[in-house]
C-alpha cells in the first residue's frame, strides 16, 4: 500500500521543498543575485509553493480518483508537472519582479529558466518518490471485485 494520506503529503512536500530551496538559491545566485536575497526569495517561494503544492495535489488526486484508467502514465505525470509549475509561475513571476527589482519581462525570462529546471525536477522527484514510497491510493490499480 505504501505511504498514504496526510503523512504522504507532508513527507512529499518537505523533501521536495528542501531540495527546491537549495536549488533555487543556487540558481538565483548564478544569475547574479546576492546570497541573502536569493536565499530569502527561495524560502518565500518555497512557502508559497508548499501552499500551492498541497492545494494542487489534493485537487489532482480527487480528479485522478474519478478516472477510469488507474496508475500514473507518462502523460498523466506530464499533466501533473505542467499544471503544478504553470500555476506556481502565475504566482511567482510578479513576486520575483518586485523582489529582485526587475521588469515583469525579466522575471518571466527568469521563471522560464526555472520552469525548465523545475519541470524536469518535478517529474523526476515524483517518479522517485513513488518508487520509494509507493503510489498513492488514488493511482493504485484496483483489485477486481468478485
Amino acid at each position: 500500500m505504501g505511504l498514504q494520506g496526510a503523512k504522504r503529503r507532508i513527507v512529499f512536500v518537505g523533501l521536495y521543498e528542501l531540495i527546491a530551496i537549495v536549488a533555487s538559491s543556487l540558481l538565483f545566485m548564478a544569475i547574479g543575485q546576492g546570497a541573502g536575497s536569493s536565499g530569502a526569495m527561495a524560502v518565500v517561494a518555497s512557502t508559497l509553493a508548499i501552499l500551492w503544492n498541497l492545494s494542487f495535489n489534493w485537487l489532482f488526486e480527487r480528479w485522478e480518483a474519478r478516472q477510469a484508467t488507474r496508475g500514473r502514465s507518462v502523460l498523466r505525470r506530464v499533466v501533473h508537472a505542467v499544471g503544478f509549475e504553470g500555476g506556481l509561475a502565475l504566482i511567482l513571476i510578479p513576486l520575483m519582479a518586485w523582489w529582485f527589482g526587475i521588469s515583469l519581462w525579466e522575471a518571466t525570462v527568469l521563471e522560464a529558466g526555472l520552469l525548465v529546471f523545475f519541470l524536469i525536477y518535478t517529474y523526476v522527484f515524483n517518479w522517485c518518490f513513488d518508487r520509494v514510497f509507493g503510489l498513492p491510493a488514488s493511482a493504485q490499480v484496483l483489485a477486481p471485485q468478485a
